[in-house]
């Protein structure tokens, strides 16, 4: 299949509306429901067994368009936490977990095990297992071996010490890659790799994340529940780290589930 027909196929397939409801511990049934559809046709889309890239850019896509929502999660440091699952709202990060979630699984059930296992640091639906701030999100599921990190030339390990509302003081290492490596080097993308935007402030860790997309022509798209916008959608990834002044970057790549690697091999 070409690029453009390629294109088009996703195109049409993610289309299909999804269904506009939220939920917490679990889903409820309309909601379960749409999401095991859309599973099963980004399992649909040629050559997406063998690529969770595509999966990836398949989920991402029929995103385009949902609202933004920030603070879709329950919980706090006094307020039971409850395990959110939504597909009518994102923000930033909910969006990239849901597509990673989605892009993993198989199934809804693997869905939700996916979704537990990427938000919280041991998969407990607890808020203080929660990976609140980005910078542990990405180091917890490196380690999970759910992502990998993307390397790239002139990559410089970060320190900082973050401090944000109730979650106390926390030294976090981030390794950042400058955006003109990033740009310079976009045949070493995937689609979905998922790129987190290096905060400028002292006392905080990134300040965005969402997806890269690599479009048929090599340009780069950034994916996102974009704030501003107030809702899911693509932009230019140049023009994006340009506005914001980004000065590093982290990326990391989804890693295809050895159980399903293997049903493919």
């Amino acid at each position: 299949m070409t690029g453009a027909s390629r294109r088009a196929f996703l195109a049409m397939l993610a289309a299909a509306p999804l269904a506009g409801m939220r939920t917490a511990d679990g889903a409820a049934a309309g909601v379960a429901a749409s999401i095991a559809r859309l599973i099963a046709q980004a399992r649909a889309v040629p050559d997406a067994q063998a690529s969770i890239a595509e999966r990836m850019d398949f989920v991402s896509r029929a995103l385009i368009g949902v609202r933004y929502q920030a603070n879709t999660l329950i919980g706090g440091p006094r307020r039971p936490e409850r395990f959110v699952v939504r597909n009518d709202a994102f923000d930033c990060v909910t969006f990239c977990e849901f597509v990673l979630a989605a892009a993993l699984a198989r199934d809804y059930a693997g869905f939700e095990a996916a979704l537990r296992a990427i938000r919280y640091q041991r998969g407990e639906v607890v808020w203080k297992e929660r990976n609140h701030y980005f910078a542990e999100w990405s180091r917890c599921n490196v380690e999970k071996r759910i992502c990998a990190p993307v390397a790239m030339p002139d990559g410089v390990t970060i320190e900082k010490t973050v401090n944000w509302g109730n979650l106390g003081r926390r030294r976090v290492s981030i390794t950042g890659i400058p955006p003109a490596t990033v740009m310079a080097n976009g045949g070493m993308l995937s689609n979905g790799d998922i790129i987190g935007f290096v905060s400028r402030r002292p006392n905080l860790d990134f300040f965005h994340t969402g997806l890269v997309i690599v479009e048929d022509d090599g340009e780069l798209t950034l994916r996102h529940a974009s704030q501003s916008r107030r809702r899911v959608t693509d932009e230019p990834l140049a023009g994006f780290i340009a506005a914001n002044r980004v000065q590093h970057v982290t990326l990391l790549r989804a890693i295809e589930p050895p159980a399903v690697a293997g049903r493919a091999a």
